[in-house]
């Protein structure tokens, strides 16, 4: 069907209905579906045509139940054939999904939903049992939609959606600046927030996953995320959904994922960082190899270079593992590819410099900022930090939102106006050097400011990191926010036979011969730190703050 002749007008599914009308028997999404005698996974196939046809047909009956045009709707759907065409039907209609990622845990889940004052929700049986456990985080709730068997919370099935009468249907007329989605941050660093995603922001990111990767339309991908697999319909190309609960990757199970790699000749995969180092140490630990896969792309929590040469060891010499940087509120907005990750690595004159996270991509605009943690109207130009200097990462581009939802006082912190322009803060430190890529140092409300300077975590803790006995260190601060008392939180390695105290002697010594760790005189160990659930990696620097307060006191 022929959309309207308006540079303006915006919409993820025309992306789809493009690709249904040039490639209609094209696969776009391949769904597990048990196994067979030989143990090889069975795949449900959905073509391109079919995912447009049947996301016309629930995107009918989602506007004959009151789901239209602007009505704010909580998904929550697992990975298969009904997410697929849910949210496209969604998109179609011009209604706004609101996305969580259960990943975050129920209780701050529930208190996102609550926030986002939805109108309408469509879920899983367990989804509504929630729902009907907790009413009072759903108040604004008229319509309800069941994706599978309905039990005693009434509304309408997606089967009666299917089942209503249906001609043909016109898609919703979008334009570039109307809020597309509601996109969750995972509030892994701070209260999560509501990201308004424009159609604008969902095209850009299109048109800049393609271009940056160079992704043509005969690859086939594993997304092991499922916001992510939404980008593959867009891209044209074929995706093949993995065995896994995607709120654990660092908990999959290796084989299905290395599986649908070898049986499907994957060319492109999504993963975590804690899903790269599941599978690759398996890999590497069962001499497998990947050559199919000429793209990994890993990105949502820092990855490590030793994961990195470990998982590129599993692919052909000229396959490379990509890590871009971003946020919910912008992304992709930089990236580095491992050749040169892996480069920078041997060089130990940059191991205390933060982690490289690489070049902005082509019209993303990067400055570091002075680091200020009060509101920022108006941009001016002695914000700009000397080059070098480690401030605050600010943003600008198409891939950039604009502003969160409902949230005055956050986008009072977080953007910054130039003119037509909003600059993005990222509330992550780093530096630019030379070349124009991007150092992060930590996050901002993470850094330690005590009597002799300023303290980053990343830089700070690779010192630690060195130590044979260090799984993983943590600097914090305890005291006033003026001046407080550095401290090193160790999670030591398993199993190991060097007493803690010899441990401790020696760390003190590694801070003492580095001039970024010198003032740092206390060791405390703890056993596992409190991490994100999702990526087991975003270390909760607050609660270890508190917690080595209270051993120091």
């Amino acid at each position: 069907m022929p959309m309207p002749d308006n540079k303006n007008h915006m919409n993820l599914a025309d992306h789809l209905k493009n690709r249904a009308e040039k490639m209609p028997n094209k696969n776009a999404v391949l769904f597990p579906a048990g196994r067979d005698n030989n143990s090889d996974i069975n795949y449900t196939v959905m073509t391109f045509e079919q995912l447009d046809r049947e996301s016309d047909i629930i995107a009918s009956g989602l506007e004959k139940s009151g789901i239209k045009k602007g009505t704010k709707t909580i998904l929550m759907i697992r990975p298969g054939p009904d997410f697929f065409i849910v949210t496209f039907a969604l998109v179609k209609t011009g209604a706004i999904p609101v996305m969580v990622d259960p990943g975050m845990g129920i209780k701050r889940m529930l208190n996102c939903f609550k926030e986002s004052h939805p109108k309408a929700f469509i879920g899983i049986p367990k989804a509504h049992i929630l729902r009907t456990l907790f009413p009072g985080f759903f108040k604004s709730i008229n319509i309800w939609i069941t994706a599978g068997r309905r039990w005693c919370w009434g509304g309408y099935t997606l089967k009666h959606l299917r089942h209503m009468s249906y001609d043909s249907y016109t898609p919703a007329v979008t334009e570039k600046d109307e809020t597309a989605a509601i996109m969750f941050t995972t509030g892994s660093t701070g209260p999560a927030k509501g990201v308004i995603y424009t159609h604008g922001t969902f095209d850009a990111q299109v048109h800049r996953i393609k271009s940056h990767f160079n992704i043509t339309e005969d690859e086939i991908d594993l997304p092991t995320f499922p916001l992510f697999a939404i980008f593959d319909p867009a891209l044209g190309i074929t995706a093949v959904i993995p065995e896994m609960d995607p709120t654990k990757p660092a908990l999959v199970n290796p084989e299905n994922i290395i599986q649908p790699i070898k049986q499907h000749h994957i060319t492109n995969m999504f993963g975590s960082p804690a899903l790269l180092n599941r599978v690759g140490s398996y890999a590497a630990k069962n001499s497998i190899k990947l050559p199919s896969l000429k793209r990994v792309v890993s990105a949502g929590a820092p990855v490590l270079p030793e994961n990195i040469k470990r998982f590129a060891s599993l692919l052909n010499s000229d396959a490379e593992i990509h890590t871009p940087y971003g946020a919910t509120e912008s992304f992709p907005i930089v990236s580095i590819g491992s050749k040169e990750i892996l480069e920078e690595a041997e060089k130990k004159e940059q191991t205390y410099s933060g982690t490289c996270v690489g070049y902005p991509l082509d019209n993303i605009r990067i400055r570091i900022i002075k680091i200020i943690d009060e509101p920022i109207e108006t941009w001016s130009d002695d914000l700009a930090v000397p080059s070098g200097d480690i401030g605050e990462i600010t943003v600008d581009g198409d891939v950039v939102t604009k502003q969160y939802d409902n949230l005055p006082k956050a986008d009072a912190l977080a953007k910054i106006r130039e003119n037509d322009r909003i600059w993005h803060r990222m509330g992550d430190l780093g530096w630019m050097d030379e070349k124009g890529r991007v150092w992060f140092c930590g996050r901002k409300n993470h850094r330690v400011t005590t009597d002799q300077g300023t303290l980053f975590t990343i830089p700070c803790e690779a010192v630690f990191n060195q130590h044979p006995a260090v799984f993983r260190s943590a600097l914090v601060g305890i005291g006033n926010e003026q001046v407080q008392t550095p401290v090193i939180c160790v999670e030591p390695e398993k199993n190991i036979s060097i007493s803690k105290k010899k441990i401790e002697k020696e760390l003190l010594a590694l801070a003492e011969k580095e001039e970024i760790t010198r003032s740092i005189k206390s060791v405390l160990f703890h056993k596992s730190f409190p991490v994100d659930i999702r990526h087991n990696s975003k270390i909760f620097r607050e609660k270890l703050a508190k917690w080595a307060e209270k051993q120091l006191s």
